[in-house]
């Protein structure tokens, strides 16, 4: 698997506080942004791979939904984890 145990740990730890936390938005949010950007490389070398095509789309729309819930909920974090992500441009 292209995300390891370790990998995954690091990016809770990075967003999330706290390796434990895989919970909160921003881990989520996080954990979905890496899985997006390799999907998205898989899909420049296969243009043909519906499945990975379709995941994908469920992934950035996972991803929409929780950043929809913390722009209407705590905007100050919506600011914070787009910034530190570099998701809107």
């Amino acid at each position: 698997m292209y995300l390891t145990n370790e990998a995954k740990q690091s990016i809770f730890t990075e967003h999330g506080g706290v390796a434990t936390n895989t919970g909160g938005a921003e881990s989520q949010i996080a954990l979905f942004t890496a899985r997006v950007n390799h999907l998205t490389e898989h899909m420049k070398l296969n243009k043909k791979d519906h499945g990975t095509e379709k995941a994908l789309t469920d992934l950035v729309g996972k991803r929409k939904q929780l950043l929809n819930y913390l722009k209407t909920h705590e905007i100050e974090r919506y600011r914070a984890i787009i910034a530190k992500l570099g998701l809107r441009k």
